[in-house]
């Protein structure tokens, strides 16, 4: 009886220690994996979070090309994506869908977790609110929007284009397997300020490219500020509806309703498609200018800093002989967009081990662009 005292109270001394270091997130964490069988976040997670609203309202389906799934993908094609474990691939080419495939109880209505794709759809706002003079310059300084930031070393300096372009100097370990870091607390937590204004800035903005979450997450709150609204019901007003996505979708937010900017954008291939399809026609749905052009060649020009491989939300393959740029999502979530041919190919699914090439670019993204192209020209 005296031992099992011992264990229930250094049990309570180690749940109140947890909460006491700010770790209580990893009650959360366990619950929405370990718990569920999984080892990590995946891509049917959406229903364990709060979230909010991104409606369409007149869905337009995808005009199907007359050659529409008469082509069979080549056995090993099949075997890379059966292997990663995919959900959904969908090829548009010429603005029609050419071929769409499922696994694993997948289907066209099933939604799945965007991952860091919805890094690109948060630079998209920033470009919109920029177009509508919600915001005056896209190198306005986070610390006009929260003037805590002036006092944190460089808070005063970063701006909204460092952000969007991973400049920002921001003091974030984008480590998606360790508890214990910033990605997990921000994810699993309930209370996004916590999890990010709290970081402080390890170098002057502008300075190096370096890949973050949490740069992306700042960004959002800015925008936050700025439109005063929800940033899925804007996402919904400027482009869910002048688009005419097929099905309502929803972003993942914390206990008090703020986005999880950096991803967590839960839709359906066809719609990922259209978004991809958005910037092959530099911005405009039909007649309509949804995007200016400037902005999205800005978002899919590649930095300097980052040796040529990212923009503005955005990745980018240059190097390849057919050129492409992309939506790069955890576990291998895809939205590639190749210029010379018209194309269009979506990829989701769970890809635990995502073998990356030169400067974290996956192989996966290059091995589909090439079959593709060879398969569909």
């Amino acid at each position: 009886m005296k031992a099992l005292k011992y264990v229930i109270g250094g049990a309570a001394v180690g749940v109140a220690a947890v909460y006491l270091l700010g770790y209580d997130y990893l009650f959360s964490g366990i619950s929405k994996t370990y718990l569920k069988g999984k080892s990590s976040a995946y891509i049917d997670d959406g229903k364990l979070f709060p979230g909010n609203l991104i409606a369409t309202e007149e869905p337009e389906l995808w005009t199907e090309d007359p050659d529409y799934n008469k082509k069979e993908l080549p056995e090993h094609v099949i075997e890379d994506l059966k292997q990663s474990k995919t959900a959904a691939f969908v090829v548009i080419k010429n603005g029609k869908i050419l071929h769409e495939q499922y696994w694993d109880g997948y289907h066209q209505l099933s939604q799945t977790n965007s991952f860091s794709m919805a890094k690109a759809v948060t630079v998209m706002l920033l470009g919109k609110a920029l177009e509508e003079g919600i915001i005056n310059t896209i190198d306005e300084k986070l610390s006009d929007f929260y003037p805590e930031f002036k006092e944190k070393q460089f808070g005063n300096e970063v701006t909204l284009k460092n952000l969007a372009q991973m400049e920002g100097g921001l003091d974030w370990d984008e480590d998606y397997n360790n508890p214990f870091l910033p990605n997990a607390k921000a994810y699993y937590g309930r209370n996004l300020v916590k999890a990010v204004f709290s970081r402080r800035f390890k170098e002057e903005p502008g300075t190096r490219y370096e890949y973050q979450s949490g740069s992306t997450q700042l960004l959002g709150f800015a925008l936050k500020k700025a439109l005063n609204q929800t940033l899925a019901s804007y996402l919904s007003e400027k482009f869910w509806i002048p688009m005419g996505m097929e099905q309502n979708a929803s972003w993942s937010t914390d206990n008090h309703g703020m986005e999880k900017t950096y991803c967590c954008i839960h839709s359906n291939a066809r719609d990922y498609a259209k978004l991809g399809q958005l910037f092959l026609d530099d911005g405009k749905v039909g007649e309509q200018q949804i995007l200016n052009t400037g902005f999205i060649e800005q978002m899919r020009t590649p930095t300097e800093k980052s040796e040529e491989i990212y923009g503005m939300g955005l990745w980018i393959n240059h190097d390849n002989p057919i050129k492409h740029y992309y939506f790069l999502g955890l576990q291998g979530q895809y939205i590639i967009m190749i210029p010379e041919h018209n194309m269009v190919i979506v990829r989701t699914g769970s890809y635990s081990n995502n073998p990356k090439n030169d400067r974290g670019r996956p192989d996966q993204v290059k091995f589909l662009v090439n079959e593709s192209v060879q398969l569909f020209q």
